[in-house]
This record gives C-alpha cells, sequence and structure tokens, in this order.
C-alpha cells in the first residue's frame, strides 16, 4: 500500500501475489471494499508477466507471482516459500472469499480485473513514487517492492519511510506451549521466535510475512530509506480478549466495522485453537502504529501513541551457514559462473536456502524445531545491520477502568465507527429492493433422463461445458450434482462462479461439492502438479475471473462458506451451519442415496480426476452405482509423433494437463474396469477453433447464455491473437466435447474404437503420459473422429434454443430488479420457487 506523505489518504494499493491470497480474487475484493468506501479513485496494481533472466536482468512488470529467488521468464514455478500457507480451508480458500463474509456482504462496483487492462504492479508504483514524495506501507510479502527498488534505484529518493508489519525479532511465541502440570504435552511453537504454524520444525524464526520472500525483504530492508518495523514482538502483546470481542459486537455503526466484525466472527468460530489467546490483529495493529506516526509526526526515541518503540539493528537471513558451499538449494549461486544480481561469493546470500517443508538440512538431530532462519528478522551488529525503529509491546489502555486493555484496541474501534469517510452502503442496502431468490424447477412431472454427475476443475471451458449440460432436455440428461477439483487449473475459490452459472441458468436445486486441494497422495502442503499452471495471464489469475467476465454473471444466493457445525468437526456451532459447503463426496453420497434400486450415475469428467479416484477407493459400492465414465483428457501417444498441451513442462512432450494434474487419479480411474470413454486432445483439437464456432454462435438465435458465451470465446480469441502468454488458450474450446458428446452425441458421427490404454508415472517426464499397450494397458473406448461442422452447428443451435434457459442473464439485469419496487422471479416464473 502507498501513500502521499504525511497523509491518511491511500493513492494506490499493490497487490502481493504469492502470499495468502491469489490475484484474480484479491484485485476483486479490494475493488469492492473501495467501492464499499467511496475510493473508486484508488489505483489497484495486481501481476504482470515479465520475468528475471539467469544474469539476473529484470524486465519490466514483473509479477510478483514468486520470491525472486523463485523468479524466472515466465508466470510457472514452484512455491519453495509460498507452500507453508495451506491451500484449502483455514488457508487460501478461506481468504480468497474472506470466509464467505466477502460475497454475503460487500457492493459490487464497476471496476474489475480485466485482461491486458489491469495496471500491473511494477507500473503502478512507478506512476505514483515517481509524481510525488510517497510513504510506503508493506503489509505481505516484499517481492513487489523490492523488485521496483532494484529496477529503479533512481526513484529511492522519492521514498521517504517505509513501514513494514512482519518479522519477529526478539519475539517469543506463546501459542503451543505446555502447562506445567502437563506429563504427555509436547511443546510445538513455544518461545519460537516465528508463527509459521506449518513449517517450525524446519524454520521457527521466520514470520509469514517476511519468509515469503526473504531475499526481497533483504532488498527492502537495506534499501537506504528509514524503516518502521512493527513485529511479532508488539502483535503478541494484543491478542484478542473476550473482552475486545464483546465491545466490537456492541460497537458496529459503520458498514466497514460491521464487515470487521463478521470477518473477525467467523474466524473465531472456525478456530480450532484457543481463539482467545491468538494474536490476530496485526495488520490493524501495525496501521495503526503506522498513522499515527505519520498524524505525529516523528516524536522524540520514536514515541507511539500505540506501541512502545525501540532503535534496533537488524537484518534478514536469507540464507543458512556455512556460506559458500554449494549444494543445489541456491539458485542465485548454483549452475552460475557469475553469482546472480553480482551477489558475493561466500556472503551472507551464498549458503543453503531452504528448500521446502521436507528439507533434510533444516532438521536438527533430537528436536522437533528447525534449525533454519531463512527469513529471520534477526538482531545483529556490524556492515550488514540496518537500524530500523522497531514496535516491542503494545501500550495499555490509559483508561483505567475501560474493559479494553489496550491502546490500540480504542483507537481501532473508535475509528471504525467514526462517522466521517465511512462506507457508503453493502449488497443488501446498495440495492432498495434487494431479494435473495433461489430458482429451482419443479420436474416433477416430467420424465428424468440419464443422471449424470459432472466433475470440473473451472477451467473457462468447463463453465462452457456446464451451461451446455444445463441446456439439454431434462428428459435426456438429468444432471444429480457438481465435483469441483481443487487442484486444476482454477483456485478453489472459483466455486463461487459454479453458483453463479447455476443461479443464471435457474438450478439452485444443484449441489456442489468441493473435492480435494493436492492430488492424490500428494501433501496437503506443496505444489507438486498445480506448479505447471501460469500464475500470470492465460493462467490462474484469468481462470479465476473467468477473464474478468465473471462479474457479468448475476450474483447467486449460494456461495462457498466457512460457516460449519460441530455435527461436521467444527469447533463450534456458526451462526449459519446450514450454509456450510459441502464436499465432493459429501454430493456423492447425497446423489447416490436418491436413485432408484436399479438406477446408474454416469459421469462426465472435465479436469484432473482426483475426486472420482477418491470415490472408487472410499466407497466400495461405486463401481457398481457407476454406468458409465466420460473422460475429457489425456493425449494418446500412438507413435505419430503429435505432442500433447503440456506446454509448461518441456521434458514431457506428450502428457496432456487434466492427467498430468494427478497421474496417480488417472492411472486408478483407468485400471478401475469401468466403463470408460475418454475423449483424448486428438477429437478435442479438431473442435478447437474460434473461428468457426463464433461463426455458429452468431448466426443463431440468441438467449443469455449463448451471448454470454460468445462474449467470453470472443474475448478469448482476441487474447490468443494480441498476446503470446494466451497462444495456449484455444485448448479451452477441447473441453466443450464432452459435453457435447453426451447430449448430441448422435447428432455428431462419432467413431469410436477399443484400444487398451497405460497411464505413466514416476518422473516428471513420464507423469501423465498416456501410451498405446495391448499387453499390460485397460480397455477403454477412444473417440477417435467426429464431424467438426455439425458439432459446431449443434453447440449453437443448442445454445439457442429458448428450452430451459437463464432465468436472470446478468448481474446488470439483477441490478435492474434490485432497484425498482415491482420484482419478478425470473423470465419464467411457473415452475420456480423462492
Amino acid at each position: 500500500m502507498i501513500f502521499r506523505s504525511w497523509s491518511v489518504l491511500a493513492m494506490a494499493i499493490t497487490i502481493s501475489a504469492n502470499a495468502w491470497s491469489d490475484a484474480g480474487h484479491a484485485v476483486n475484493h479490494l475493488y469492492d471494499l473501495l467501492y464499499m468506501m467511496g475510493r473508486d479513485d484508488i489505483a489497484v496494481g495486481v501481476g504482470g508477466d515479465g520475468g528475471i533472466s539467469d544474469n539476473g536482468r529484470i524486465y519490466p512488470n514483473v509479477g510478483g507471482y514468486f520470491a525472486i529467488i523463485e523468479q524466472e521468464m515466465s508466470t510457472v514455478g514452484g512455491c519453495r516459500y509460498r507452500q507453508t500457507i495451506p491451500q484449502g480451508r483455514n488457508g487460501r480458500l478461506d481468504v480468497n472469499t474472506n470466509y464467505g463474509i466477502r460475497r454475503a456482504f460487500l457492493p459490487q462496483g464497476n471496476r474489475r480485473y480485466f485482461p491486458l487492462q489491469q495496471p500491473t504492479t511494477q507500473q503502478m508504483m512507478i506512476d505514483t513514487i515517481s509524481a510525488a514524495p510517497t510513504t510506503v506501507l508493506l503489509m505481505g510479502t516484499h517481492s513487489n517492492f523490492a523488485l521496483f527498488l532494484m529496477s529503479n534505484p533512481h526513484l529511492k529518493k522519492n521514498v521517504e519511510h517505509i513501514y513494514i508489519m512482519g518479522g519477529g525479532v526478539r519475539s517469543h511465541n506463546p501459542t503451543g506451549c505446555c502447562s506445567k502440570s502437563s506429563i504427555s504435552c509436547v511443546p510445538q511453537q513455544c518461545e519460537d521466535h516465528g508463527n509459521m504454524f506449518t513449517a517450525y520444525n524446519k524454520d521457527p524464526y521466520a514470520e509469514f510475512n517476511i519468509f515469503g520472500d526473504p531475499f526481497g525483504a533483504y532488498q527492502v530492508f537495506h534499501s537506504g530509506i528509514p524503516i518502521t518495523l512493527v513485529p511479532l514482538d508488539a502483535t503478541n502483546t494484543i491478542p484478542i480478549t473476550e473482552n475486545f470481542f464483546k465491545e466490537f459486537e456492541q460497537k458496529q455503526n459503520t458498514y466497514e466495522a460491521k464487515y470487521c466484525f463478521q470477518s473477525l466472527k467467523i474466524a473465531r468460530d472456525t478456530w480450532f485453537n484457543q481463539f482467545y489467546t491468538s494474536y490476530f490483529m496485526w495488520d490493524s495493529f501495525m496501521t495503526g502504529v503506522a498513522l499515527s506516526i505519520m498524524r505525529n509526526g516523528e516524536r522524540p526515541n520514536g514515541e507511539n501513541d500505540f506501541a512502545e518503540m525501540e532503535v534496533m539493528n537488524i537484518t534478514v537471513v536469507t540464507s543458512n551457514e556455512p556460506y559458500g558451499v554449494h549444494d543445489g538449494s541456491n539458485p542465485f549461486f548454483d549452475g552460475h559462473v557469475r553469482p546472480k544480481f553480482n551477489l558475493l561469493e561466500g556472503g551472507v546470500h551464498s549458503g543453503h536456502v531452504l528448500t521446502g517443508l521436507d528439507d533434510p538440512f533444516c532438521v536438527m538431530k533430537g528436536s522437533i524445531k528447525g534449525k533454519c532462519q531463512d527469513g529471520y528478522t534477526k538482531e545483529v551488529q556490524g556492515l550488514d545491520s540496518v537500524a530500523a525503529l522497531v514496535a516491542v509491546k503494545a501500550k495499555p489502555n490509559r483508561k483505567a477502568n475501560s474493559p479494553l486493555d489496550r491502546e490500540f484496541f480504542n483507537n481501532f474501534l473508535e475509528v471504525l465507527n467514526h462517522p466521517a469517510h465511512s462506507g457508503r452502503f453493502n449488497l443488501t442496502n446498495q440495492f432498495p429492493h434487494y431479494k435473495e431468490i433461489m430458482y429451482k424447477p419443479d420436474f416433477r412431472h416430467r420424465i428424468r433422463g440419464m443422471p449424470v454427475i459432472f466433475d470440473m476443475d473451472m477451467s473457462p471451458g468447463d463453465f462452457i461445458a456446464l451451461v451446455c449440460i444445463l441446456k439439454a432436455n431434462i428428459e435426456v440428461i438429468d444432471l444429480k450434482g457438481i465435483l469441483v477439483s481443487g487442484n486444476g487449473w482454477s483456485n478453489p475459490a472459483t466455486i463461487d462462479v459454479i453458483y453463479d452459472v447455476l443461479h443464471m441458468m435457474g438450478r439452485d436445486d444443484i449441489p456442489v461439492g468441493l473435492g480435494s486441494i493436492t492430488a492424490l497422495g500428494a501433501p496437503e502442503l506443496g505444489c507438486e502438479y498445480v506448479k505447471v499452471i501460469p500464475h500470470g495471464s492465460g493462467g490462474g489469475l484469468d481462470t479465476d475471473t473467468l477473464f474478468g467476465l465473471a462479474r457479468m454473471l448475476p450474483r447467486a444466493p449460494r456461495r462457498y462458506t466457512a460457516e460449519n457445525s460441530m455435527k461436521y468437526g467444527a469447533p463450534r456451532d456458526t451462526a449459519h451451519p446450514e450454509l456450510r459447503q459441502p464436499l465432493a463426496f459429501e454430493v456423492w453420497q447425497q446423489v447416490t442415496a436418491e436413485l432408484g434400486p436399479t438406477d446408474q450415475i454416469t459421469i462426465l469428467t472435465n479436469g484432473p480426476l482426483t475426486n472420482i479416484a477418491n470415490i472408487i477407493l472410499s466407497d466400495t459400492k461405486a463401481k457398481s452405482i457407476i454406468e458409465k465414465i466420460y473422460i475429457v483428457g489425456t493425449h494418446l501417444v500412438d507413435g505419430e509423433g503429435e505432442e500433447g498441451n503440456l506446454f509448461t513442462v518441456p521434458s514431457n512432450k506428450f502428457a496432456e494437463f487434466n492427467f498430468f494434474l494427478d497421474p496417480k487419479a488417472a492411472k486408478t480411474v483407468v485400471e478401475s474396469r469401468l466403463d470408460i470413454t475418454v475423449i483424448p486432445l486428438r477429437a478435442q483439437r479438431q473442435v478447437s477453433s474460434f473461428g468457426k464456432v463464433l461463426r455458429s454462435l452468431s448466426a443463431a438465435e440468441k438467449t443469455p447464455e449463448s451471448s454470454f458465451v460468445y462474449r467470453l470465446l470472443l474475448l478469448m480469441q482476441k487474447l490468443q491473437n494480441k498476446h503470446q502468454s494466451y497462444s495456449h488458450i484455444d485448448m479451452f474450446l477441447g473441453e466443450l466435447l464432452g459435453s457435447m458428446f453426451l447430449v448430441q452425441q448422435s447428432h455428431l458421427n462419432c467413431s469410436i474404437t477399443e484400444k487398451a490404454i497405460n497411464v505413466g508415472s514416476g518422473h516428471v517426464s513420464m507423469h501423465g503420459q498416456t501410451i498405446l499397450d495391448e499387453t499390460n494397458g485397460k480397455l477403454v473406448k477412444v473417440l477417435d473422429r467426429l464431424d467438426s461442422d455439425a458439432y459446431y452447428t449443434e453447440l449453437a443451435k443448442l445454445l439457442a434454443t429458448k428450452q430451459q434457459s437463464a432465468r436472470v442473464g446478468s448481474f446488470d439485469e439483477q441490478k435492474r430488479v434490485w432497484s425498482k419496487a415491482s420484482y419478478k422471479k425470473g423470465r419464467d416464473d411457473p415452475g420456480f420457487v423462492k
């Protein structure tokens, strides 16, 4: 976050894309917050597709998706440091959605992420800092700002002060300690300097924000710009108390206070440790300290309204001793004739760098504590030290009779509830006639067709495929449930877009289950397979937001939420446990329980096969219930030289993404002896022409869903023609083929043959490769050829039919309805219930 000097007026915000949130969801979250606060004037920077060459040249618009030590020339890469952040619940999923509170509360304005038009982080910082003296607040990892300083040393003079939230100098973690009377208790993080609960047995010294990019933090600390640090030393002294929680509950006079309290409450209700001894107000406290200094100026000895301050000599540890020993862990030095960025051979950056959560170098024999110090804000003396003003302790409340024990708490509640510059409205107050309507069709008097479960990973093609299935006549296809793979092209939080599509199509009755976040057998923390998906343009940033068009969809009453109950393992019942997000296996159980005695399920999969493999392995009755599986995926290696689509892994030329993202699951499903039809890349590529599908759609009748699909595909085509990062996105067109094959097979003149296949694994160069193997392979049906012209005609005809068309076409249509006194439930009211 960047402030004009000595002003409380935020001028620009940059998003750290390698921390607790994902860029696409974070940028739209920020736009909603700013809209609520009436501050659409504030610039937001995110992403960028630049890189860093082997020789250390930093190209323009580096996106900050990786720590500097990992950044190469693309937005594809590993998660050396970020893997310490959980990917699912209690991690990035909850942060991306703010536990589900964001969609339930925040209004929605006109600003949104849009490809190639979104201001990039680096350019936004250059523009802002070039214009005038600036103050910078760093509340996450330091990658973005460090890259700015390294690339623009001439602009350092315009940065007057840096306020940093994070690190731990003399801190002692109070969690994970054992009582004196305990006999069997094993202390965990007790007395650690750091707070990384997922990695204290490797690095007990680091705090998440600094650990996210230690080298980046080092560049910031050693930039020569005055620094104020608010580390764990201070924030450990402001635990959330029950008195504060009750006081906050009573003081919610503004929309921002309501939003913050709801966020705090859901965090408390889903917290598995003792919430009232946790340390949760770091960002708020840091901002309060910074603004207090800015408001009052630098007073003697760095005196501050909220914190006791002390000048310390510190540095950031970026590598571990012994220095200068090359063991393959340090890409700044290993493999380079000259160290990257001209770093000093044998210097503080040249030692062992933590490689991951299984790094044996960091294990201390005979102890559960690790010995690595990457990201430690260490107190040192000498040439490598930096003098910084450090907050060491929160000040007690000056009002002795107050129930609040910290001065900061008083100010926090006062500022949040102050009427000046307060929020204008939340979602329900934004629209005077807002109503939540659940569209549930009445099919009681209609014959149901083939029961189907759709398994998807939320890539752009998957959403169009979902619309196609929903358009099918209920007498032909009866979509019973949707399973979501969280280890595919899109972040799990994108499940909200599924709910929006279902709402648009009038199918709020269809259950959606959130599946595995990692591949079969893979650790919960890490990125073993999904690291091959780009984070930036043409990757996660675009798929998470549906290329910016997700915000055009109507806003569904259903959403992902962390709401839960003790019945399902929550520490306490939340306010609305009935809203809880079901899991994929629970949806499977619900769907199969509702089947008739002789009914069977057909499954269509459009992503990695993790969910289906888990069902086969977990439910002994699954094989007798599953009638057929249609798999959109794999590339059959037949010796003709045609390559797969795994463009981010040069060593693996013949794999397809869905099989690569979970090769063990693919092997499990293929070897299950179920009736399987695969729709491989060769068939998909026969129907992957943007021009042909767009011409067919433009010639057909228009429905809200066909218009949305047309706009999405037209945008994708333009992006592919305009920028190299989007050269691969026509592969998403092939993902529509599975749904069309399911719905319109008889019209496509398909050729299907039986082949014995085997799925490879064991090495990255073999993961997901599928070979023809008459000796050891398993027989599956393979879609070889189809009439592509008939396909394009049938796709356009299906989307254009008025049958089972959209009930509410867009968010704009919703806004018009919510702004009028009269309210219609939808286009075709009969058969729909509120």
